[in-house]
């Protein structure tokens, strides 16, 4: 039973070529990126003078580090 349950937790980080915990931190990394993001371009929704390109650079800037990882 522990065999099955550890593979959920291992297989996909190891597939990316990181441990468990190396992969819960860029995860949560990215996770806070994307509140950040989501609550610039909430203020921007009201305000459209705020943070015109904030939200858009962050996630271009997720998007690169996403697909160009080590």
């Amino acid at each position: 039973m522990a065999k099955p349950l550890t593979r959920l937790f291992t297989e996909h980080p190891q597939s990316v070529d990181e441990t468990y915990f190396q992969h819960m931190r860029f995860a949560a990394g990215f996770s806070v990126r994307l509140f950040a993001a989501g609550c610039a371009a909430l203020v921007h929704a009201f305000l459209p003078f705020l943070f015109e390109k904030t939200a858009s650079n962050m996630i271009g800037e997720m998007h690169h580090r996403m697909h160009n990882r080590s």
